[in-house]
This record gives structure tokens, sequence and C-alpha cells, in this order.
């Protein structure tokens, strides 16, 4: 069995080709087929402001199934500590045996998160789409921005803005020396108006994006509300979107971003399609210049048998290599 740590991790994978790949082909097993994903456990902290998700399946065909357990404690930066942490163990589809534990402490939640993100929004945003607002300053306000920066293949301008201006300049300095071309926002309006991609990765349980500040030709991708109660964009927004994409429909109508309208009996389940239908070829995303479109991702476990997998193969080959 291969025990790795965080560190350990963290040098056999990154924002590359095959992880890239692996959760797109995540994204598809959702919607032909070979995707096995029970229902998302959950647990709310709300004394601590933490919440706690146990995702688990597996894709048919691949060696092993994934059971993870990732959670978030959003005070955690003022104490000192990260927000997120997690595990997660790989087992033999074939005989149930632990081929690994992945003492990742998020890291892999974090990063199939940015991978993910920045696959959707390429796949809907305007194909001139240049300037780019993300709205936060925790972790996956620096992952999206990195993972974007690095799959666009075209300049992009970042503004950042969060409750905290001494947190939101933190962070734009810190992606300034990654080589971004990032600026604060001070007035979210202002900068949603502007922007050609919204990018939320808050864990805000009331609408920031109002859908007025929304223009025709903008591109949201929707992080944050991953959990029952979280929202953060309008209602009205989500209901006056032209297309709505949905990691997988039974998540984000159930407790993820849309889950809002739906309950309001402003959606349904057939006005949303899936990314995986949507990278695959056989849904078309964007239509037209003027289309708003949203992706609201929840988290999909076979993002994490796909990094998994892809880890496990990684070390099992460096291992090999020593022998």
């Amino acid at each position: 069995m291969i025990q790795l740590s965080r560190a350990e991790i963290e040098q056999l994978v990154t924002v590359d080709d095959e992880a890239v790949a692996a959760v797109r082909d995540a994204y598809i097993a959702i919607v032909d087929g070979r995707g096995n994903v029970p229902p998302v456990g959950h647990i709310a902290f709300p004394a601590t402001n933490g919440d706690c998700h146990i995702k688990y399946g597996h894709i048919a065909g691949d060696p092993i199934f994934a059971v993870k357990i990732a959670a978030g404690f959003y005070d955690n930066p003022a104490k000192g500590l990260p927000s997120s942490t997690g595990i997660i163990l790989a087992i033999s589809a074939e005989t149930g045996e632990v081929r690994a534990i992945l003492n990742d402490e998020g890291y892999l939640t974090d990063l199939r998160t940015g991978i993910g993100g920045a696959v959707a929004t390429l796949a809907l945003a305007r194909a001139d789409a240049r300037s780019v607002l993300v709205i936060g300053t925790g972790i996956q306000a620096r992952y999206q921005s990195r993972a974007l920066a690095a799959l666009a293949g075209r300049p992009l301008s970042f503004r950042m803005w969060g409750r905290s201006l001494e947190k939101t300049e933190a962070i734009a300095a810190e992606l300034k020396r990654d080589g971004l071309d990032v600026s604060v926002a001070s007035d979210l309006e202002a900068a949603c108006r502007e922007a050609h991609i919204i990018i939320t990765t808050t864990p805000s349980t009331e609408p920031l994006v109002q859908s007025e500040w929304v223009q025709p030709g903008a591109h949201i991708t929707a992080m944050g509300a991953d959990g029952p109660g979280k929202q953060e964009l309008e209602t009205a927004l989500v209901a006056r979107a032209n297309v709505r994409v949905a990691d997988m429909k039974t998540q984000s109508l159930g407790h993820g971003e849309f889950s809002h309208a739906c309950a309001a009996g402003l959606i349904g389940s057939g006005d949303c399609i899936e990314l995986g239908s949507v990278l695959a070829g056989t849904l078309q995303g964007r239509r037209s210049n003027e289309d708003i479109t949203i992706a609201d991702l929840t988290g999909v476990a076979t993002q994490d048998i796909a990094m998994a997998r892809t880890v496990l193969e990684r070390a099992t080959t460096k291992q090999d290599g020593r022998s």
C-alpha cells in the first residue's frame, strides 16, 4: 500500500496536461454512463462556520474507486490554519484492497477544483473574453486564477474583490508575483458590470452578485455553493441566464447555486445541462456572444477519482523506477 503526504503529492501532480485531461474526462464520465456517483455526504458545523463533505464513487474501467473526506472551516485563517483539509482513499475496484492513502490535506480537492473551474470557464465564456473578476480571497480564489491563467492560451486581466481590502491586496500581490496581470476592485457592482468573466469562490450564504450588474455576454463560474444554505448569485440572475450548466444536475439543483431558483419554481432540471455534455460536444453551451452563461460547480466524485488515479499511477511509476 502506498501512503503519500501532501508534500509528496504536490511533487507528483499540478496543473499539467494529464491532470487537465483527467478532470475533463471526469466531467464527461458523469454523462456517458461510466460514472457511479452516490449522493454526497454532508455534515454542517454552524457553530464553528465549517462543513464536511464525503464524496465517493467509481468510473467504469478504472482500477480503483475513491472515497474522499474534505472539510472546510472558514474561520481557520484567523487562527493561522488553512480553511480546507482532507484525505482520499484509493481502493482496488477488483479486490477491495486499499491501494493508497493520500493524505493530501485538501490539496487534490483544491487543485481539481481549480482545474475544473478553468475548464468550465473556457468552455462557456466568449472566445474574446479578457477581463476576469474573481470574488473572494481564499484558497479557491488563488487556484481559480492560476489555473485559468495557465490554461487560457491568451492574456487575461484579473481583478480581485473581497470584503477585506487588506486580504484582497495581499492576494493581488501574491498573484502578481506569479506573473498574472492583477488589480484590486474596490467596487463590486462596477467590477461586475465591466467583467467578461466572473468567478465566485466564497462560502457566502447570501447573494453577492446581483442580476442587474451582469451584462449580456458575460460568463459566471460559481464555485462556492457546494452545500446546503450557500448562495453567491441572486436567484433572479440564475433565472435570467440563457445557459445554465451544472457539473451534475442532481447536486446543483439539490444543494448548489441552482437550487435556490429551483426551489422557487423558476427553473427545473430541463432548464439546465451538464458540463460533460458540453465538453463531449453532444450539447451546445454558449450559443451567441450575447448569452449570459452560468456554470454551477458543486464538485463531483469523478474528479476525485481521476486525481487519485493520476497520483497513484505516477507514484507507482516513480517507485518502479527506483526498484
